[in-house]
């Protein structure tokens, strides 16, 4: 069973997992300007993130994701793509969807987010053949 973690760590990770795709490297000050929240906010959530050893930092203040911190994100992102994408084809909105989805990422079970891949997996592969 994975390590109980708070939305705000999940969604730092996640985060940080984005733009480390899409950036050299990431610092706090990406995340900040990323997530529009003050750089003291980010800062503490840094401290809270490596003191969990989901991240580290190097001197220059460049963020990586451990093991463990990259595998909540991978998890957390798979949750918000797949279910943005359920619920966009379901007819609702694009932003509507964005942000219903990350809400409902935090909160799903694995049990159910499985069960949830699985039929969209299955019908998506129904309608291609």
């Amino acid at each position: 069973m994975r390590e109980k973690n708070n939305e705000s760590a999940e969604n730092y990770l996640e985060t940080i997992l984005i733009l480390s795709k899409k950036l050299p490297v990431v610092r706090s000050v990406d995340i900040a300007n990323h997530l529009d929240y003050k750089k003291s906010s980010v800062s503490i959530a840094m401290k809270n993130l490596r003191e969990k050893n989901h991240i580290t930092v190097t001197d220059a203040g460049y963020i990586y994701l451990t093991e463990s911190g990259k595998a909540i994100a991978e998890m957390i992102y798979e949750r918000h793509q797949l279910l943005t994408s359920c619920l966009r084809r379901l007819g609702v909105d694009s932003e509507i969807a964005e942000k219903d989805a990350c809400k409902i990422e935090h909160v799903i079970s694995k049990e159910s987010f499985e069960a949830i891949k699985k039929y969209v997996s299955d019908n998506v592969m129904e309608v291609n053949t």
